[in-house]
């Protein structure tokens, strides 16, 4: 996943990053999720459009396919599909009059459009068409909301309509309920594969864009923040359109326009710098200014040429001149890694917490971990610890719903299930330790087995 600042630079750099892997032999396909669709900007062309009709696969070079999701066409697609279903069968009353509604109506539904882009792309990485998949996420903002509405949408299905009801309402005799229950259990499906794909550090990670710019890097922190609360590996950060070194100045006064360029590139390598000191465990890449810009199926295969893919060592840029330069600055970058590949998807990432009653447990690098610290019985205290690099410890919450723990920072939101150990305490203290929230816990008396 690309996310972050960077406009169609964004785009450009994931569209670079997806050819680089098609050159060496992988099958790519390059999908857009911003419904501002500048992937087809980026390429040179423009992808079809057509009203009511979901745009398809177009093949770009060999070994490489690209595709714009259009949200709108696929909720109007999918309800169609629906409608088509329940008339297929006039002889039974559904107690439902779809033929009410007008697709484009769905669109006030949120987050409904978000969930359909998700779940094609997860059906992609089903299909083993491709070994990666490069996704150019929309802004920011947009793209936390997206990764949260599967967690979302599961949630508050379970609460309205709990699990084993709706298998009761599949079994029993009302058609009604039955076709209602057997519509609701493949939505649960498409959505908790959409959340498994996503919770898979193996196979699913982002790279955040950003520019070298002091607003841009502090939105990057509250995102940096965000991915972590979410699960969703950072494996690197990449600094946009970083101006190239300058020789070094000469005796004689220098013009104003080079006074600027020196003093811009010397603010830009300051940002950089505080940048790799407030993210000292993820990689803080360079992209230099390309001088010209990168547009169209040849300079884009010219930029993938110094775009690395993940075996590769450090991120450069073509000058004007189209000489190959290093990334500047005396900063050395890592290696770019970003894409999820397809493959069998795990079904245990669940965001859920486990336990071993007493014994330290741990997932993927970002679960959250919970140990016995000191004590036994009703004296025990456990830490519940969480990777969370929070930016603004002033927009910390925490909240308890029954069995759930509300974690929510920088603007985002997280409901966890507590670990069964965990359900029969209370919370003692929570404090922000070195990029993580501990959250201790003491037995309630009441609930504690005695």
């Amino acid at each position: 996943m690309f996310v972050g600042k960077g406009g169609v630079g964004k785009t450009t750099l994931a569209c670079a990053q997806a050819m680089a892997y098609a050159r060496e032999g992988q099958r790519v396909l390059v999908a857009s999720l911003d419904q501002a669709h500048s992937l087809g900007d980026a390429l040179g062309f423009r992808f079809a459009h057509d009203p009511g009709a979901v745009p398809g696969i177009t093949r770009v070079v060999p070994g490489l396919d690209a595709i714009e999701l259009d949200s709108l066409a696929l909720l109007e697609d999918r309800f169609r599909e629906v409608a088509d279903v329940l008339a297929a069968d006039p002889g039974h009353d559904h107690g439902l009059d779809l033929g009410a509604l007008d697709p484009a109506e769905l669109t006030g539904l949120p987050g409904v459009q978000e969930l359909l882009m998700l779940v094609e792309i997860t059906q992609y990485a089903a299909d083993d068409d491709w070994d990666v998949i490069v996704l150019d996420c929309p802004p920011t903002a947009d793209m936390l909301r997206i990764l949260t509405a599967p967690e979302t949408l599961l949630g508050y299905l379970d609460r309205i309509w709990p699990p084993h009801q709706r298998m009761m309402s599949a079994i029993g005799t009302d058609l009604r309920r039955a076709v209602l229950a057997a519509t609701m259990q493949r939505t649960v499906a498409a959505v908790t594969e959409v959340r498994d794909l996503l919770a898979d550090s193996e196979r699913t990670s982002a790279r955040l864009i950003t520019l070298a710019e002091r607003v841009a890097v502090a939105e990057s922190a509250r995102v940096r923040s965000a991915t972590a609360l979410l699960g969703l590996r950072l494996r690197a950060v990449v600094v946009n359109k970083v101006l190239p070194e300058v020789p070094p100045p000469e005796p004689e006064p220098q013009h104003p326009a080079v006074r600027w360029y020196s003093h811009r590139y010397a603010e830009q390598w300051d940002v950089i710098a505080g940048l790799r000191r407030s993210m000292p465990e993820i990689p803080v890449l360079v992209a230099g200014h390309t001088g010209t810009e990168p547009v169209g199926i040849g300079p884009l295969a010219g930029l993938s040429c110094v775009v690395p893919a993940e075996h590769t060592g450090e991120l450069a840029f073509a000058d004007g001149t189209g000489d190959l330069a290093s990334a500047g600055g005396g900063g050395t970058t890592g290696p770019v890694t970003d894409i999820g590949h397809a493959g069998a998807v795990r079904r245990d990432s669940d965001a859920s917490m486990r336990d071993d009653a007493g014994s330290a447990t741990a997932g993927a690098a970002t679960e959250p971990t919970v140990r016995l610290e000191s004590g036994s019985g009703l004296h025990s205290v456990y830490a519940l610890r969480i990777q969370l690099p929070v930016a603004d410890p002033a927009t910390l919450r925490l909240g308890r719903v029954e069995d759930d723990l509300i974690v929510g920072a920088d603007g985002v939101r997280r409901r966890l299930r507590l670990a069964p150990v965990l359900r029969r305490c209370t919370v003692s203290t929570a404090d922000l330790e070195n990029g993580y929230l501990v959250i201790r816990f003491r037995p309630d008396p009441q609930e504690w087995p005695r």
